[in-house]
């Protein structure tokens, strides 16, 4: 019973020592990238860097044990940094204590409204997200992280926004300002990183370049001469206790949390879905994830930790470094408490140009160009979709970006469902199968007297009005129509709209005596026809199993058995 809330333990039980020496593997590689990740995030939260590292403390060891995959890395993500640092910009916040309780409490919001979605089963929302919203919105977020980097790869001071052309304006404004030694670092730092994962990809390129950037330092001393560096960092856990803002900053954060709350679920489901669908065991519970990764933020608010989610690229490395289990995630948080701990001062000389370059390259593959070529080719609504998230994203603003996206995507869906497919059908000859007409044009024999049609969707009060329109614009075609048949076997439900449209059709084509019939209704449509009492209006003896049955009825050459009759008009009503 306990297992069910603590999946760990089921772990634990079948425990081994090879089992105990992958996840050992898998955390000590996730650690040795967390670490100076969570410092370079940090920034971009706009955080003291050590906050970097409380978030990889308790949130990923509270995944480890409540998590329901062993896949997702959980601590702190870039694009949900960038969020935070959007959020505590927009509030009115006055020195450094207020903003890190803001970033604080804000993670403590975040993990309540992901444990009441939890708990409501609002797993499914991620879903009306779709992929072209979430590669326009990441692409364009990659693009705000790479340039609010710019002023820390250039040595500036320019103003904080998330809006592209603001970022821009101020670089441009403040350019003659650079300072070539810190430019010099930052470019070493990328270059570096680049180059270990083409040669050397099995090295964690982070943390070579975190050393080189400290040695670098130590031995030049350009921090003296303004090359910015972390500087002190105190040693120890992060204290314990909850930190609070006023009724009036919680109300202004809300947005931000309910924003933080949403992306970081569809980060941790796309990125685990992603990883499982590699393998032949797929256990992934979205609902229970969602309360795992809600206890790791709201929990890890009490230890300092500001929101986190799932990193695609650290849980990349910790499927190819073999994890087994959570332990995985316990062994990386033991490691980066004990850096905490005892080996903060080595971090003294990193410089923050090495910790923009990490970034920097880390954004780049967020970016999916290839994707947006594709959609461009194959799916030009879709690609317009992901323009214009992107576009909205860069120029007006991250939650905006995101919301109007959405909206517009659920917009899509309605367009769609309002105008769904239909083909006008006919006998292929030689055969006993009736195809579309366009698409089988030079192998169909078309019947003048009478109109088969196969309508692709749901039957309701959005498109009954596209449905009635394209029937009678079919019929036009055939002045000498004496029968009309509804292919149905992909109308999966009729509202009540659509009902009432269906009987003023039936009973318009049988003043004008022309015999309606159903053909392939399935048993939904079927079960809602004979609730309705539509099928009275039928008449039992026009519904069949098959198109070619109704055809063969309406010709007069064969009359529908016993069998065929109940398999046609069988309902659970």
């Amino acid at each position: 019973m306990i297992a069910r809330f603590f999946p760990i333990i089921k772990d634990l039980l079948t425990y081994n020592q090879a089992t105990l020496f992958s996840d050992l593997i898998a955390g000590l590689s996730i650690a040795v990238i967390v670490i100076p990740q969570g410092l370079a995030y940090a920034m971009i939260a706009g955080l003291p860097p050590i906050y970097g590292l409380y978030a990889a403390l308790i949130p990923q060891l509270i995944h480890g044990i409540l998590g329901t995959s062993r896949h997702p890395a959980v601590g702190p993500v870039a694009l949900d940094s960038l969020v935070v640092a959007i959020a505590l910009g927009a509030l009115s916040l006055s020195g450094i204590g207020e903003v890190i309780a803001a970033a604080v409490f804000l993670a403590t919001m975040v993990g309540v409204l992901q444990l009441i979605m939890g708990l409501l089963q609002m797993g499914v929302l991620a879903n009306y997200l779709s992929r072209p919203v979430i590669s326009g919105f990441t692409s364009a977020a990659a693009i705000i992280i790479g340039l609010s980097q710019v002023e820390h790869l250039l040595g500036l001071q320019i103003e904080s926004s998330n809006q592209i052309q603001k970022m821009i304006l101020s670089v441009l404004q403040n350019f003659n300002e650079t300072h070539l030694i810190t430019v010099a670092v930052g470019l070493s730092a990328m270059s570096l990183i680049l180059i270990t994962k083409k040669y050397l990809p099995k090295f964690p390129s982070a943390l070579i370049v975190s050393v080189f950037g400290v040695l670098l330092i130590w031995s030049t001393r350009w921090d003296l001469h303004g090359v910015e560096i972390v500087g002190y960092i105190p040693a120890g856990l992060p204290d314990v206790g909850l930190l609070t803002v006023s009724p009036d900053l919680m109300r202004d954060m809300l947005p931000f949390a309910l924003t933080l709350a949403v992306i970081g679920y569809v980060e941790i489901i796309s990125i685990t879905k992603e990883l499982e669908e590699q393998e032949e065991k797929y256990s992934l519970k979205p609902n229970k994830e969602l309360m795992a990764l809600g206890t790791a933020n709201l929990v890890g608010s009490f230890f300092q930790s500001y929101p986190v989610s799932a990193s695609f690229s650290r849980s990349a490395v910790k499927f190819q470094a073999g994890a087994k289990t959570g332990m995985t995630a316990v062994f990386s948080a033991l490691i980066v408490g004990l850096t905490l701990l005892f080996f903060t001062s080595l971090i003294f000389y990193l410089p923050i140009a090495v910790l923009a370059g990490i970034i920097m390259v880390a954004v780049i593959r967020l970016i999916n160009v290839r994707y947006a070529i594709d959609l461009y080719k194959t799916r030009r609504d879709e690609f317009f979709l992901l323009l214009m998230t992107c576009l909205l994203t860069l120029f007006v603003g991250i939650t905006e970006g995101i919301l109007i996206g959405a909206l517009l995507s659920l917009l899509l869906m309605v367009i769609r469902t309002s105008k769904p497919h239909y083909a006008v059908l006919a006998k292929v000859s030689g055969t006993n199968y009736y195809k579309n007409i366009s698409r089988f044009e030079t192998d169909t024999k078309i019947d003048d007297d009478i109109l088969i049609m196969r309508f692709d969707a749901q039957l309701f009060f959005g498109n009954r009005d596209y449905f009635r329109k394209i029937v009678f614009k079919e019929m036009e075609k055939k002045p000498n129509l004496k029968g009309f048949v509804l292919v149905a076997r992909g109308i999966t439900y009729i509202d009540s709209s659509g009902l009432s449209t269906l009987g003023a059709m039936i009973k318009s084509f049988q003043q004008k005596g022309i015999l309606f019939m159903v053909a392939g209704a399935i048993g939904p449509a079927r079960d809602v026809l004979q609730q309705s009492k539509l099928t009275d209006l039928i008449q039992e003896k026009n519904m069949f199993a098959k198109t070619a049955d109704a055809i063969d009825y309406f010709k007069g050459k064969v009359v529908p058995s016993d069998v065929q009759k109940k398999i046609a008009s069988q309902t659970n009503h």
